[in-house]
């Protein structure tokens, strides 16, 4: 069962372990979307999953449970009105303490490494803040505050923005026993509520920078 981390009647935020998919794969791997069922928390319906994580990130995950706030949740993403940060761990250390990464995004594919995201000038806009938090054995802990919701962007800035990839990153970077990218922080606004506002603790796989 994944941690719950806020919880009322319309919406429900888990903090989604690495390892697990939001949809089902093709390889059969468990995923959230077969354990909804287990998040109804008396509701006769389970919820709805309002947006996606990597499978190898972890942190806030927002389902809606009931229709309507899925709708109005599902608006807010698309109007970019939902503030996410995320916490990541680097191959090296960014000559600079901060900036801004503008880099537009594409998707292409081929029949030997299937798809992948690259930069491309006449792909969709992209645009990550970044602050450099901590450094520790040559690799840097960093605060990433995405203004658009690409796929993969977070890893593919890193990797081709910083010239960085992020720790462990299968794709974009050298691979490794987990990938060390995790949503720390999201605030939902609500028109007829308080926003929604949550943090997900670092988990032991960042190691020292979890602990300092």
């Amino acid at each position: 069962m994944v941690n719950t981390l806020f919880i009322d009647a319309e919406a429900l935020v888990i903090d989604k372990p690495a390892g697990l998919p939001v949809d089902r794969p093709k390889d059969g791997t468990p995923a959230l979307a077969d354990m909804v069922d287990d998040l109804r928390f008396g509701f006769q319906r389970p919820p709805g999953i309002v947006h996606r994580l990597d499978r190898d990130t972890s942190g806030c995950l927002l389902l809606a449970r009931n229709h309507g706030a899925h709708r109005r949740f599902s608006a807010a993403f698309a109007n970019g009105e939902v503030k996410k940060t995320y916490l990541a761990v680097l191959d090296g250390v960014p000559e600079a303490e901060e900036g801004v990464i503008e880099l537009a995004l594409s998707k292409i594919s081929t029949a030997a490494q299937g798809w992948r995201i690259i930069p491309a000038k006449k792909g969709k806009p992209a645009v990550t803040h970044w602050t450099l938090l901590d450094v520790k054995d040559g690799r840097a802990l960093v605060r990433f505050e995405p203004q658009t919701g690409r796929t993969h962007q977070l890893r593919v800035h890193a990797a081709s923005g910083l010239g960085l990839p992020i720790t462990g990153d299968p794709t974009y970077g050298r691979g490794g026993p987990t990938m060390l990218l995790h949503a720390s922080h999201i605030v939902v606004p609500r028109h007829n509520k308080p926003a929604i506002d949550v943090e997900a603790p670092l988990p032991e796989r960042f190691g020292a920078f979890a602990h300092g």
